[in-house]
């Protein structure tokens, strides 16, 4: 296998890699262009507020038709002073947020950028020191905390992934040349396999559990969380690139040497040719066998000399192979 075919075995990983850093972008984008409908639809959490609802028994309030309709008026009122919208999106690196449009969802808004980006719904939806405050995030706070926590270290992950993801894909080019830089490679990404993992097993695990919790503290106020189906799809794809390159690369580090078949048989495999008989050193000649003897007869030696008959490297080979 020459140039031609190393070239070939390394393209498979290198798509593979490429591939994955381009889920891994589409994760990035997710959530930076409140006018893009197709990366409006990557998000890891929504937050449904648009039936938010609060009950008179939630407040200790009797029930009574009176109180019923105050609460209503004010619940109404509050998410109108307070301008909560319908839903929130939570994405990487921000969140987004808009009103249902004829049954579809439409953002009006996506908060500026900020590393280790957790949602805050008290400080989103303004209910800082307020009785509302109290309402909403005392069963959250523990909650809330834990994920921001968790929240940070999968932003470090992703980050980890994309740069050694990266990293990958030009060290690869040196495979191109040696099984030395497929190792290398194959070093390089097995590390990013490693973070590309424990980002996703971080987001799932992390906004599953958000989602749990969010349901559970705030179902009462008809406050409902979800999961983003389109986002976990490209997270899990860009594990499975990145382990389907992790085999290959490991693969073209102990095959696919490079290496062409004249350069390790040499020209054997395309020689050809017959072999020819050659004239005896031992001086046999056609015709006729004249017999002498006699003291002092010396059979004729033809130009070889006898001492050298039998010694190393002067084997008499009645036959010589002649190239064509």
């Amino acid at each position: 296998m020459g140039k031609a075919g190393r070239v070939a075995c390394i393209a498979t990983p290198m798509l593979l890699t490429l591939a994955s850093l381009i889920c891994l972008i589409i994760v990035a984008l997710g959530g930076t262009n409140k006018s893009n409908a197709t990366l409006n639809k990557y998000y890891f959490f929504r937050a449904n507020t648009i039936d938010i609802n609060v009950k008179p028994s939630d407040l200790n309030i009797p029930s009574n038709p009176l109180t019923d309709a105050i609460i209503n008026q004010t619940t109404s009122a509050a998410k109108d002073a307070l301008d909560v919208k319908d839903f929130y999106h939570v994405s990487l690196w921000n969140y987004c947020s808009g009103d249902f449009d004829n049954g579809k969802d439409k953002i009006t808004y996506c908060s500026p950028h900020k590393n280790q980006f957790w949602f805050n719904p008290v400080e989103v939806w303004g209910l800082n020191n307020t009785n509302i405050d109290q309402l909403f995030s005392k069963e959250l706070r523990s909650g809330l905390h834990a994920y921001k926590q968790a929240a940070k270290w999968m932003f470090i992950a992703y980050i980890v992934a994309l740069i050694t993801t990266i990293v990958e894909i030009l060290v690869g080019f040196f495979a191109i040349f040696s099984r030395l830089g497929s190792l290398a490679t194959t070093i390089v990404s097995t590390i990013s396999s490693l973070f590309i993992i424990a980002f996703a097993l971080t987001a799932t695990i992390l906004y599953a559990t958000l989602m749990g919790s969010f349901n559970e503290a705030l179902k009462k106020y008809n406050i409902h969380g979800s999961l983003g189906h389109d986002m976990y799809v490209v997270v899990w794809l860009s594990v499975a690139f990145s382990f389907g390159a992790g085999i290959f690369w490991l693969f073209s580090s102990c095959c696919c040497s490079g290496r062409s078949d004249k350069i390790k048989y040499g020209d054997r495999a395309g020689r050809k040719g017959t072999y020819e008989r050659v004239e005896s050193p031992y001086g046999y000649r056609e015709g006729p066998v004249n017999f002498h003897s006699g003291p002092g007869y010396q059979a004729p030696h033809h130009g070889v000399p006898l001492g050298n008959v039998g010694q190393k490297g002067t084997a008499y080979e009645p036959y010589r192979r002649a190239d064509v």
